[in-house]
């Protein structure tokens, strides 16, 4: 995202055409977050319009960048100020033509736009488009997103050994984690199994490895080689420091047992979600501290009313799955031991616990550059299921 990359210069001399995005090897889209344009998952970017830009990307051999806009006022400011490339969301000719800029990559429901003076990016960007292309490439996004939330739980008893309180047979990691992390063992346990159901071979379609499903990055960043991050000691100790990472990042949780959901979140869904969440509830009236304050806003995370609210700065997450991930871990805890009072599911805020609320009926329905058949949704049983 925008946020971990130098914005690029602004162009000033009208030259920069596809030759000079060819030479930098980078191409540098505007577009707009949400679940069928833009948004990040567990590091791995997401979303129709940006699958698409990627697909042309990759035919001219050059890697894109994404920056995030409010609303179309500010894609067409950065485009204009020479910040991006191109506008990778579907806009009408009518209104691309009154800002001067230059229609490309064509479709019914709308345009991308470059600036006028890049006339090689838009003959490209209209030789590559073809009928049929949001279809095809809407199809491998449904299967890249259906493949990234897929975990595979094989039967697993609550205990090995509910006598001799055995969760598993790598609970000596998980009580050396506790002496690093100062949480109960058990929640640590809890977490693993949510993560891989205890499968120290475990990998995620986006990367994550092992035990506690640890990404690349993250390891790298802890000083773990490729093979060590296969290691269940080594997994496991990974987690616990990121653990404590995000711990010191939450400090302004005042209450312990308040603050290991908040950290459990950010584990799942990213620290800037959570606080963006955090947020929404202190705008709202609610306490930003509190988890059954904030979990709602989790959820509403995944509609266009609180994922374009001005103090959101990390746009769209798939709030149910993080949700889900904390609610579970919680209850599995309860199951191991653990003292924690659990009180119900979240529900987006405001809902009275019915499915035909006027924020489910929002969420469902397409936009004008979908043809009806939606990449996601929190409604979509796939994706509001919570995993025990």
């Amino acid at each position: 995202m925008s946020s971990i990359f130098a914005k690029k210069k602004v162009v000033t001399d009208g030259n920069y055409d596809l030759e000079s995005i060819r030479k930098g090897g980078e191409l540098i889209i505007a577009t707009i977050s949400g679940p069928e344009t833009y948004y990040d998952y567990r590091g791995l970017s997401m979303g129709l319009q940006y699958a698409l830009a990627s697909n042309f990307a990759g035919s001219e051999g050059v890697i894109v960048r994404v920056e995030v806009a409010k609303d179309s006022t500010a894609l067409v400011d950065m485009l204009k100020k020479g910040e991006v490339d191109m506008i990778a969301y579907p806009l009408s000719d009518s209104y691309l033509k009154e800002q001067g800029l230059v229609p490309a990559g064509y479709s019914k429901k709308g345009s991308w736009a470059v600036r006028s003076n890049a006339k090689d990016l838009a003959l490209a960007l209209d030789d590559w488009y073809e009928e049929g292309m949001e279809e095809k490439v809407k199809k491998e996004e449904v299967e890249r997103v259906k493949q990234s939330r897929h975990v595979t739980r094989h039967a697993q008893s609550v205990f090995l050994s509910r006598e001799r309180g055995v969760i598993s047979i790598y609970d000596n990691l998980f009580k050396e984690a506790q002496s690093v992390t100062g949480w109960d063992w058990r929640l640590i346990a809890a977490q693993c199994y949510q993560e891989s159901a205890f499968d120290p071979n475990a990998r995620s379609y986006v990367g994550a490895q092992g035990l506690m499903q640890i990404m690349p990055s993250t390891a790298k960043g802890l000083g773990l080689t490729p093979a060590e991050v296969w290691q269940p000691e080594k997994n496991v100790n990974a987690a616990a420091r990121c653990i404590v990472g995000l711990t010191n990042n939450l400090k302004d949780v005042q209450d312990p047992n308040e603050r290991l959901k908040f950290v459990l979140a950010s584990y799942n869904g990213g620290l800037g979600h959570v606080r963006d969440a955090m947020a929404l509830a202190r705008k709202y009236g609610r306490n930003p501290q509190r988890w059954d304050d904030v979990a709602p806003y989790i959820l509403g995370l995944q509609t266009p009313q609180y994922y374009r609210d001005p103090v959101v700065k990390h746009g769209y997450m798939i709030g149910s799955e993080t949700a889900g991930y904390v609610h579970n871990i919680l209850l599995r805890w309860q199951e191991y031991g653990g003292r924690v009072a659990i009180t119900h599911a979240p529900q987006l805020p405001g809902a009275s616990g019915s499915s035909n609320n006027s924020s489910s009926s929002q969420r469902t329905r397409p936009n004008r550059y979908s043809s009806g058949t939606k990449i996601l949704s929190a409604d979509d049983p796939s994706f509001n299921q919570m995993d025990q």
